[in-house]
């Protein structure tokens, strides 16, 4: 089943196209992360997804409906912090579960579970003004926690958080996962999109392509970076790397060279031992598994290009 479905979606601010025919959709239960430049129509499709921003022409629907007619089905977490300064932890979540429907003391029952599983509960009555970064994206994702919620919208939810926080938040979006709610994230950092079960990329207001993280990778950077700190760099250390190299290329750098290999277990012994043994000695190597970045880099690259 589909909770989220999009076809040919069209949104123009003024002369500016934002989205250009945006197709996707998410089933239930699954981990959808969008990545792409700025400007490319990210945030504004989210908008538009939580019924916060009208669109041009096109379909969406969320849960088979419009989604100004499912609000309380969608969970959305726009890039600025949206809860109370002025409120309490726990006041914040009554007041979002009184928007959600919710109220009495079956809204209380579930507050008091949300603060549980977001570890709030100590700090449910103080105010959130006083909340650290990390204690506050955490409140502001418990909103997604009520149990009405199906599909849950995060627009760079990580940004400014430290690790620990970062591993809380995606402790929590596990949660969110376990109860069979859908969950589409927006994002520029390449390990919170590894998390997903599906990732498009976006560019100019378009997705250009979508699959798993292994399959993006294997598709488009399939190759690890080898970096070896050699002792001398010369024409004949040249050559002998290069037949390593995948395509042959290689790369100079300050300490020595740079390779590239669909295979590095492989190869890196196998080229410290030839070059030691023509006299070269490789001081230190480093491989650098390919990542969504070097995906996402490549194909927009690649884009911007086609376009000029």
């Amino acid at each position: 089943m589909q909770t989220i479905n999009i076809k040919n979606l069209m949104k123009r601010y003024g002369t500016h196209q934002v989205l250009n025919g945006v197709n996707l959709s998410v089933d239930a239960g699954e981990f959808y992360a969008l990545m792409g430049p700025n400007g490319c129509g990210k945030t504004t499709l989210a908008s538009v997804m939580a019924s916060v921003t009208s669109f041009d022409s096109g379909t969406l629907e969320i849960c088979g409906k419009k989604p100004d007619q499912v609000r309380n089905l969608i969970g959305y977490i726009p890039q600025d912090n949206f809860s109370v300064p002025q409120l309490t932890g726990r006041e914040n979540l009554m007041y979002f579960g009184g928007l959600l429907g919710y109220s009495g003391k079956n809204a209380r029952l579930i507050v008091e579970e949300i603060l549980n599983k977001i570890d709030l509960r100590g700090e449910a009555n103080k105010r959130v003004a006083h909340y650290s970064g990390g204690m506050r994206k955490r409140l502001e994702i418990g909103t997604a926690l009520f149990p009405c919620v199906r599909v849950l919208i995060l627009d760079e939810p990580t940004t400014g958080l430290d690790p620990a926080a970062r591993r809380d938040f995606f402790n929590l979006i596990q949660a969110i996962k376990d109860k069979q709610a859908s969950i589409f994230l927006i994002s520029h950092i390449g390990t919170d999109a590894e998390f997903a079960s599906k990732v498009g990329l976006i560019n100019r207001g378009r997705i250009i392509v979508e699959d798993t993280p292994m399959g993006l990778r294997a598709a488009y950077a399939p190759e690890d970076v080898i970096t070896l700190e050699t002792s001398v760099r010369n024409k004949r250390a040249e050559d002998l790397i290069r037949d390593y190299s995948y395509q042959q290329k290689i790369t100079e750098i300050e300490t020595g060279y740079r390779i590239y290999s669909r295979d590095s277990d492989a190869v890196v012994p196998e080229v410290t031992r030839t070059l030691n043994n023509a006299g070269f000695q490789v001081i230190r190597t480093e491989v650098t598994k390919s990542t969504l970045e070097d995906v996402f880099f490549k194909l927009t690259e690649q884009k911007m290009q086609e376009a000029n």
